[in-house]
């Protein structure tokens, strides 16, 4: 059984930064994203990474600002989050098995995270 946890959410002033983790156990060299669903919106893509850390996919609205990365080591990935923009908040959630943006293709969920970028 797959169970992830998330932490690193809090608030924060526009133009910071957040780190978000996302602690997996059991299977674990899989691929891993990170989606993000605020509220009365649906739940929405954010970043992908695949097994090894060798390729990655971001969604147009956090290229260059967001960036996913893993440390198999640890059994953890990571989302850094830089110049946060008040539209980032939401609460966001890892997923593993894939690396599209679809959320059906993702066989497990971690419980979220809430981000909260004040203006």
């Amino acid at each position: 059984q797959v169970q992830l946890v998330e932490s690193g959410g809090g608030l924060v002033q526009a133009g910071g930064s957040l780190r978000l983790s996302c602690a997996a156990s059991g299977r674990t060299f899989s691929p891993m994203g990170w989606f993000r669903q605020a509220p009365g919106k649906e739940r929405e893509f954010v970043a992908s990474i695949n097994w090894n850390g060798g390729s990655t996919t971001y969604a147009d609205s956090v290229k260059g600002r967001f960036s996913i990365s893993r440390d198999n080591a640890k059994n953890t990935v990571y989302l850094q989050m830089n110049s946060l923009k008040p539209e980032d908040t939401a609460v966001y959630y890892c997923a593993q098995g894939s690396m599209t943006s679809e959320t059906s293709r993702y066989a497990y969920w971690g419980q979220g995270t809430q981000v909260t970028v004040s203006s």
